[in-house]
């Protein structure tokens, strides 16, 4: 998949560039989480849905090299009357449910998981959330609710890049020790490198036993592009025309 990991992180920074648009950093941390659930994991029946709808660009681009948007849609980014809006839309075909305030996808992604249950389908839920988010209450009621209702067809990815909107995770909310109190809270999890399509895809089809799923995806925000990585400038700021020539380089070579 490295060619399709290249595409759309090469994708990810034109169409920043071209849009003059933020979160670039967020985008780059969950490449390789999308492109492994997209071309190893979904099965048509299952459902995914991007909690941290932030990164929408990063799915956007996923979608594209599976032909569910073409690239004339993909380049209206941040475009007068796009449907491709900067926080992810239900309105873009491929995606399960519009997301932007933190918070809000694990809920409903419990929700259908309750649903699948109780009318005995098979269908799993898949959710992306942020590290962030982690600071919701919202978050942990779902993981309350979830694990009371025994959701096996529950798997949730945590992309913990370690940093939120202002600064460092453990400067603004300290999370830790982050396994061991998502185990109290009576979900399996599991540490995985986010980076490592192999071992995503080990621990993503992993059976699970009578509990939800929580995937601890250890990243690097800004992934990919050295002076983007770990700097949370790239959550808010676009690269101007220099920086995103020598972005596209060290992609080019990164993932040749």
């Amino acid at each position: 998949m490295t060619k399709t990991i290249k595409n759309i992180r090469t994708n990810i920074l034109k169409i920043t560039y071209k849009a003059k648009s933020s979160h670039i950093g967020s985008c780059l941390s969950i490449v390789e989480i999308l492109t492994t659930l997209y071309n190893k994991v979904l099965k048509k029946r299952d459902r995914f849905i991007l909690s941290k709808g932030h990164a929408a660009l990063a799915l956007y681009c996923t979608l594209y090299e599976k032909k569910f948007i073409s690239s004339q849609i993909l380049n209206s980014f941040g475009s007068d009357k796009t449907i491709l809006m900067n926080h992810v839309s239900h309105k873009v075909k491929g995606v399960e449910f519009s997301t932007g305030s933190l918070g809000h996808g694990l809920p409903v992604s419990v929700g259908k998981a309750l649903k699948f249950k109780i009318n005995n389908e098979k269908n799993k839920v898949f959710v992306l959330i942020s590290d962030g988010e982690l600071n919701e209450g919202t978050t942990w009621e779902s993981l309350m609710f979830a694990s009371h209702h025994k959701l096996e067809n529950l798997i949730i990815i945590i992309d913990y890049n370690k940093i939120q909107s202002m600064d460092f995770v453990n400067k603004v909310v300290n999370i830790e020790p982050l396994k061991d109190k998502l185990r109290s809270f009576g979900c399996n999890v599991f540490q995985v490198d986010g980076h490592n399509e192999s071992s995503l895809k080990k621990i993503l089809l992993k059976k699970n036993n009578k509990k939800p799923k929580i995937i601890i995806a250890n990243t690097t925000k800004g992934k990919g592009v050295s002076f983007m990585e770990n700097n949370n400038l790239w959550h808010y700021k676009s690269p101007n025309l220099k920086e995103l020539e020598i972005a596209l380089k060290e992609i080019k070579k990164n993932y040749a």
